[in-house]
């Protein structure tokens, strides 16, 4: 008869200690590399930092992991055969990132913030899956080339010929009305033109409202927004104007 101290006893076998010890090292490793791309999210003061890329490349590990070593689960007395598919656990992974992902970005008005985080927080996953079936030196590349591609593709993209969108609300006094011609005049003037599809109109006692964005022309050339603002302040029949960089 099986007594409970011989029971206990296999969970602390030589083979089920080397099979763990394996397992430590590779959810050591993912954290650290985890903490590489998270590194530059925590710089920035975003609010997923190290900790939240190196317990997601964690656990992504170790629900792989664990995949593959069926025969040393519950000691190695398992009551009942364990079939694993490590696909089928990879596309759980993937779905719950999804989800984190989606609560991390944000919209407010024509600006979305956080898209960079979230893609950022699926490739953290990703080298933790890379790490669970053993593909380390994939993980490892993966690992460097994210935190490259979020420290230095931003500055490529400040050297490339661009053109920066500001998003504009411009609320006029009861009764004034203005017309579009007037507005893409000034936009115009101004080194930028109003985007097709975004001018949004809404009126409130009395008063309308103008929500747009607008391209730049050329970055070169475009007005600031600091000098920008002092020009709206001048324009007929502005009651209150709101700008902001549309980021996305």
């Amino acid at each position: 008869m099986l007594t409970f101290s011989t029971y206990v006893s296999t969970f602390w076998s030589s083979t089920e200690l080397n099979a763990n010890i394996i397992i430590f090292l590779n959810l050591a490793g993912s954290m650290l590399l985890g903490f590489v791309v998270g590194y530059e999210r925590s710089y920035h003061g975003r609010a997923a930092g190290m900790r939240t890329y190196g317990l997601v490349c964690m656990a992504s590990t170790a629900l792989v992991v664990i995949t593959g070593y069926p025969d040393f689960w519950f000691g190695g007395r398992a009551a009942f055969p364990v079939n694993l598919d490590p696909s089928r656990t990879v596309q759980g992974i993937v779905t719950g990132i999804g989800f984190l992902g989606a609560g991390i970005i944000m919209k407010e008005g024509f600006s979305i913030s956080g898209l960079t985080t979230a893609a950022s927080l699926w490739a953290s996953s990703a080298i933790g899956v890379l790490v669970g079936v053993g593909f380390y030196a994939a993980a490892i590349l993966l690992a460097f080339l994210s935190a490259a591609c979020m420290i230095w593709v931003v500055k490529l993209e400040s050297w490339l010929p661009s053109r920066q969108a500001v998003a504009i609300v411009m609320q006029f006094k009861a009764g004034f009305v203005v017309e579009e011609a007037a507005i893409r005049a000034l936009a115009l003037a101004r080194g930028y033109e109003i985007a097709t599809g975004t001018i949004c109109i809404s009126a409130t006692n009395g008063k309308t409202e103008w929500r747009f964005v607008a391209v730049a022309l050329n970055r070169k050339l475009a007005t600031s927004l600091s000098v920008m603002s002092q020009e709206l302040g001048k324009f007929e029949g502005i009651d209150a104007y709101q700008l902001a960089h549309a980021r996305n």
